[in-house]
């Protein structure tokens, strides 16, 4: 991912708890359908930059 290859990964909804740095507390306030698609972009340090699901 460093290298700005484009990368698919397909991965449950608790790796997007890390993934988007959310606590434990909120994690419990993440709705995401089962078969969602979502992309996020990364920046330089894989920070997340911008989340957005797909229909």
């Amino acid at each position: 991912m460093l290298d700005s290859k484009h990368i698919i990964i397909v991965v449950h909804g608790n790796l997007s708890k890390y993934v988007e740095g959310i606590s434990d507390e909120d994690i419990i306030n993440l709705e995401m359908a089962t078969g969602e698609l979502v992309v996020y972009d990364f920046a330089d340090k894989l920070n997340v930059v911008l989340k957005t699901k797909l229909d």
